[in-house]
């Protein structure tokens, strides 16, 4: 009996924690004196142990144990620790996405570059959260080792389109073992409490960018195997520890996991949970909020679900469809705690730099038709080309991003600040940002892009991006957005800091009224992956 994969540790709060492991077999997995027996699918088992009873304001160091036996920690690192939130309200997150599986060698490093999560790892005050935005795992872009094992397995694929890419559940496992079995990283993950959302590389590049990209995928013959093992898969490692024991408590596919009788039942019920999750996505909610902090001085991170609950019929565009953004304000507006600090998550950025933002607005427009079915026709190849699938191209959900933020701001006790964290765009990045049609004076309003932990883009993507921000650029691309019809938002921004390319993890830390945010980037030195401080930038209010 192994620990095959894990621990993650998942929720903590003041007083609870809950750790996520994979095991080899069916066993009784404990933690604290805290036991939880394992359910399967598809032949693999897993647990999720929820801890109580500790104490506030504490180091807890813990390990872990299958039928009695100790199976963790690992020899070499120092003991996994269950930190509890400290008394004085200050908090520390680390974010980022993208990050791709490969070796530690010398032609793995000129190819990708050191890995931020290792360097992480390394770093003498570690934060008190971890926020994973999206492509934790590249289905569409293994590593060699796994493409390997797909040609090893499934030799009757070889000439299929598909043939290099990840078909199904099982085939997913493959890629969390890849991604998460490094030392450091999983002992890391086993004492830094994670959050996740799932971005389009978790499933297929381009992943809802349009009606049209969304009618072929679906036409494909090996689309459902590959969306099945994607949701279920999602479900099982990273969405299943976003949630806490109360909401855990209420959820329909856990409660069936704990109560069905055998692995073929569950098997069926998760993958039949799974092909609702893709057609009809308000079956289920991928979005998820946690508070940290004390109750005194709140922290809230509301993790939007940017991928999954689009809605593309053009002239209805949604980033986030009605169902799932009633939830968003809900979670954001009636928090039922006093909000200090709100975080607002999105795997791919509300605020891009300017140039971009007017370009995609655009592409919007004459994709829905603002220039002739021809310009249509353009519009969508440039829109799949250049991946404008960001929220300023679905304008609309821009302008609820926006009313959001100015109901937020004009509240009877408005938070400090609202910090926009997101990924996806392979570039790092600070933009300050300000509402045109209210006032907020006490709340400052910033975007965090982070990415990536390990994907560097070529050269001429970073041209690109700097002559997308350059002044007569940006200006251009107004104009042309306002040739198309498209209207300027309820908001102004600019990038104060950045853009920067280099792999990397960007920190936010919250004390009190003293909000900072640290921006770290990844370099060798020797054999040694470190994390090295770019950029210390205060967020002054508004």
């Amino acid at each position: 009996m192994e620990l095959r994969l894990g621990p993650l540790l998942r929720y903590v709060d003041e007083t609870r924690a809950t750790v996520w492991v994979e095991t080899s077999s069916p066993c009784a997995v404990e933690v604290l004196g805290h036991t939880a027996q394992t359910w399967s699918v598809h032949g693999h088992h897993y647990a999720l142990v929820v801890i109580e009873g500790l104490s506030p304001d504490s180091s807890t160091p813990y390990d872990v144990r299958l039928d009695g036996t100790p199976v963790w920690p690992l020899d070499g690192f120092a003991p996994s620790v269950i930190r509890t939130p400290r008394a004085d309200g200050t908090f520390r997150m680390t974010f980022g996405s993208c990050r791709r599986s490969a070796p530690f060698s010398s032609e793995a490093f000129e190819r990708f570059g050191p890995d931020a999560l290792v360097a992480l790892a390394g770093v003498e005050e570690l934060p008190d959260a971890l926020l994973l935005l999206g492509d934790q795992v590249y289905a569409d872009e293994p590593s060699d080792a796994v493409r390997q094992r797909l040609r090893n397995a499934h030799g009757g694929r070889q000439g299929s389109e598909v043939a290099d890419e990840i078909g199904n559940f099982e085939e997913y496992t493959w890629l969390y073992d890849d991604a998460w079995l490094n030392p450091a990283v999983r002992w890391l993950f086993s004492t830094v409490p994670l959050c996740m959302l799932l971005d389009d590389h978790d499933l297929r590049d381009d992943w809802n960018t349009s009606l049209t990209w969304r009618r072929w995928v679906t036409a494909q013959p090996w689309w459902r195997d590959r969306v099945v093992g994607a949701y279920a898969s999602y479900w099982v490692y990273q969405h299943l520890g976003n949630l806490s024991p109360e909401q855990l408590e209420q959820d329909a596919t856990y409660r069936a996991m704990l109560t069905l009788t055998d692995d073929e039942e569950r098997s069926a019920y998760l993958d039949s949970f799974a092909w609702a999750a893709d057609d009809d996505p308000a079956s289920t909610r991928w979005s998820f909020y946690r508070d940290f902090g004390t109750a005194a001085r709140g922290v809230r991170l509301v993790a939007i679900d940017s991928r999954c609950s689009r809605h593309l019929e053009p002239g209805e565009r949604a980033m986030v469809d009605a169902h799932e953004w009633a939830w968003v304000r809900k979670v954001v507006l009636e928090a039922g705690r006093p909000i200090h600090h709100l975080l607002l998550a999105s795997t791919l950025p509300f605020l891009l730099a300017p140039g971009l933002h007017h370009l995609e607005g655009w592409d919007e427009a004459i994709s829905s038709g603002a220039w002739g079915r021809r310009g249509a026709l353009l519009g969508e190849r440039i829109r799949q080309g250049m991946d404008l699938e960001h929220w300023a191209s679905f304008r609309k959900s821009f302008d609820d991003v926006t009313s959001l933020l100015s109901a937020v701001v004009s509240g009877e006790d408005p938070p400090a600040s609202i910090l926009m964290l997101s990924g996806d765009v392979h570039c790092s990045y600070i933009a300050e940002a300000s509402l045109r049609e209210v006032e907020h004076p006490g709340t400052a309003i910033r975007q965090l892009t982070m990415s990536p932990f390990r994907n560097p883009v070529p050269k001429h993507v970073r041209w690109a991006n700097h002559l997308l921000d350059a002044r007569w650029m940006t200006w251009l691309l107004h104009r042309l957005a306002r040739s198309a019809g498209v209207r300027d938002v309820a908001a102004d921004w600019r990038l104060a800091h950045g853009p920067w390319f280099e792999n990397g993890a960007m920190t936010v830390t919250l004390s009190g009224e003293s909000r900072a945010v640290e921006v770290s980037h990844a370099l060798l030195s020797g054999d040694e992956q470190l994390l090295e401080n770019t950029l210390r930038y205060p967020v002054s209010s508004a």
